[in-house]
């Protein structure tokens, strides 16, 4: 059974990241942790005023609580979802230190939340909650775009730097995400400043090794900028799921904040799936 850790603030857009998730695994057995964070500006001086003789918890916590227990009924409700159990969490710790005491409590296989959109110039469609969730967390983690409806995918894109390995623990676990049949993997090697390497070479041993479908295209890609060659390749083939393996945070940010002409994030319609490096 998986275990899966879904976030919501009862946005739209965390919503919709809730039911592609409960589609994305509707044949599989899983149990679902559905995470709620109230702001700080839900629980004021004067919403403790006004509890009166409540104690803080029937003012705050119980009111989170039910709310996020009249949504998780509504869920249960779906018929569909017959595979699903659902235990609701409401906690006031910071988000990230929160969901890691729930990663390693309730053994959590995978994260999936919404990509907020954000105002700043620097985090064009992912809020700061999600990119500290990806900066902060180790844990694979789904991320979906703003209104992105589910879909059966069947290709998957995995843009690879010099320094990744498909030797890796990441690419394991991304290679047990693949066992669904005719599931195709795009990987687009690249090799931007044209160093010296036998990598081609040890990438396609190591695809006939590893991959179990079989179904693969291989790109190695010289001398184009990583952004530039990534947002090319999204524009050019239909696309389901994008992947990235992410180490530390300029690996991450590389993808989506180099351009000088527009931001690759802005044009990012498919979801997206981190897996962590050691």
């Amino acid at each position: 059974m998986k275990h899966i850790l879904l976030l919501t603030d009862f946005s739209k857009n965390a919503k919709n990241a809730i039911y592609y998730a409960l589609e994305q695994f509707n044949n599989q057995k899983c149990k679902f942790y559905i995470l709620h964070i109230p702001t700080k500006s839900v629980y004021t001086t004067s919403d403790l005023i006004a509890g009166g003789d409540k104690s803080i918890y029937d003012s705050l916590v119980k009111q989170a609580k039910l709310k996020l227990d009249r949504f998780i009924n509504k869920l249960k409700v779906e018929s569909k979802y017959k595979n699903a159990t659902f235990e609701s969490i409401v906690d006031y710790e910071t988000l990230t230190y929160s969901i890691n005491q729930i990663v390693e409590k309730k053994e959590i296989d995978l994260i999936v939340m919404g990509a907020s959109g954000a105002t700043g110039a620097k985090e064009v469609i992912f809020g700061s909650n999600t990119i500290n969730v990806i900066r902060k967390v180790d844990c694979t983690t789904l991320v979906i775009p703003i209104d992105a409806l589910y879909k059966q995918p069947k290709n998957i894109f995995l843009p690879l730097e010099m320094s990744d390995s498909l030797e890796s623990e990441a690419f394991s676990k991304l290679n047990n995400f693949l066992e669904q049949p005719e599931l195709s993997l795009h990987i687009l090697r690249l090799n931007e400043r044209n160093k010296k390497s036998n990598i081609e070479k040890e990438d396609k041993d190591s695809l006939k090794a590893t991959i179990k479908s079989g179904l693969y295209r291989y790109h190695l890609v010289r001398n184009v900028p990583l952004h530039y060659a990534v947002d090319t390749y999204l524009q050019m083939h239909d696309i389901d799921l994008m992947t990235l393996f992410v180490k530390k945070k300029t690996a991450f940010e590389r993808f989506f904040n180099t351009s000088s002409t527009k931001k690759l994030s802005q044009d990012l319609k498919v979801p997206l799936l981190i897996f962590h490096k050691n």
